[in-house]
């Protein structure tokens, strides 16, 4: 009985660090989105940058862009409803959906 008892506690770690090994996968690409990408990292790919500017002319060379690279598309748009339309930022999305997921 002893011996199945320090066995079972020697196999424990063994058997927790294969659990861990299999729930710690690389994360998958995702693509960006208007409300879960920040403008900097938007605006750090050329690919989608183009995109917004293709939506919202100008954009990206708008002259306190900076003040606005930690936020995103989503969150900006309590400033300039009119501008950023939820339709504005689905056809962002859309067309983001098409780059290449990013890791």
């Amino acid at each position: 009985m002893r011996a199945f008892i320090v066995a079972t506690l020697l196999a424990a770690p063994l058997c927790f660090g294969a659990a861990l090994a299999q729930t710690s996968a690389p994360a998958a690409a995702a693509h960006y989105t208007t409300a879960g990408t920040n403008i900097g990292t938007l605006l750090d790919d050329p690919d989608a940058r183009a995109v917004i500017d293709k939506h919202i002319p100008g954009f990206s060379s708008q002259a306190q862009i900076d003040m606005a690279r930690s936020l995103t598309l989503k969150g900006i748009q309590q400033y300039a409803p009119d501008k950023y339309t939820d339709q504005v930022l689905a056809d962002i999305d859309a067309d983001l959906a098409k780059l290449p997921a990013k890791k």
